[in-house]
């Protein structure tokens, strides 16, 4: 028998009525949350609509279309045909694999070590904090394309330090797709990392101290601690993280292009629409490969949300 059942019918008329009140109260919240969450990024909302909408339009229209930038006049109507082709080619899963592989270890190592470098500057003492934290962030600061070049100077057979310094002299990383692809993960997670560990330093204040020393007292170890307090409280920040830079990760153009230009076997999705698109001129092959690019990315985004299920809401403290 249920609770209201056993208590009087006044009592559980007054229940009721409670509950009707809390329910009505924290739905005019959630809608005054609402209209001032639309009123501060709407404006932005807008523009970003306005700015990128066209393009991605634009990309669709053509990549209806067989068109080469070359011969104009040529252009005929083909409908998905194009997408047709770009599925059916092995070159076209192999880029996918690629980058999938790249984007899978990149954002796991990225993620680990992320966690450390949080860890290190929410707890490092106050009079060094701001010289470690501004450290750590370098290498985010850089541009990807200065950052691409010094990691291919460096790797380069003839004029790095790295051969010499593993007594390799003879080693050209770049030749075959296991270093290659090895050396580009390397320049990315290098350059990314401190992008994680900032998103995560974030969720790491935001873990309430009592908890923390609340399983002190229990006598829990720093490991159980970590497992059972810190991360379950911290989940919506981690998976902030982990979704851009994921999304980030899966479009990765410039450490391809500088380091390999898509050779022994490391083109990637973003470096196959540059090839169609810039090298070979085929506007219409082109705008399918980025259309398909676009359209894997936001079933990514799509997917994460779904399997992480982060209540935001539970997260803010709201229950």
């Amino acid at each position: 028998m249920s609770t209201l059942a056993k208590q009087p019918p006044q009592e559980q008329a007054e229940s009721e009525r409670a509950n009707r009140t809390a329910r009505r109260v924290k739905s005019e919240r959630a809608r005054g949350e609402n209209r001032l969450g639309w009123m501060l990024a709407g404006p932005a909302f807008a523009v970003m609509v306005l700015v990128t909408g066209y393009p991605i339009l634009q990309a669709f229209f053509d990549s209806l279309f067989s068109y080469r930038l070359t011969d104009p006049a040529a252009r005929r109507f083909v409908g998905l045909t194009n997408y047709g082709v770009i599925l059916t080619d092995p070159v076209w899963w192999r880029a996918f694999w690629v980058t999938t592989l790249i984007t899978v270890v990149t954002v796991l190592v990225e993620l680990v070590i992320g966690f450390a470098f949080a860890l290190v500057m929410l707890k490092a003492l106050r009079a060094v904090r701001p010289a470690l934290r501004t450290v750590i962030l370098i290498p985010y600061a850089i541009i990807t394309v200065v950052s691409a070049f010094a990691w291919f100077f460096a790797f380069n057979i003839n004029s790095g330090f790295v051969n010499p310094l593993i007594g390799q002299p003879d080693l050209n990383w770049f030749a075959q797709f296991s270093t290659a692809v090895t050396v580009i993960m390397l320049s990315e997670i290098w350059k990314t990392t401190p992008f994680i560990s900032l998103l995560i330093l974030s969720g790491l204040a935001q873990v309430p101290e009592d908890l923390q020393e609340a399983a002190r007292v229990d006598g829990a170890t720093w490991w159980q601690r970590l497992w059972k307090v810190t991360i379950p409280n911290m989940k919506a920040a981690i998976m902030v993280a982990v979704l851009f830079r994921t999304l980030d990760a899966f479009r990765i153009f410039d450490n391809v292009f500088i380091m390999t230009g898509g050779s022994a076997g490391t083109e990637t999705l973003s470096f196959g629409a540059y090839r169609q698109t810039i090298s070979r001129l085929e506007i219409g092959l082109g705008s399918a490969y980025s259309v398909l690019l676009f359209l894997t990315v936001v079933l990514i985004c799509v997917g994460f949300i779904k399997i992480f299920k982060v209540d935001l809401g539970a997260a803010r403290g709201e229950r």
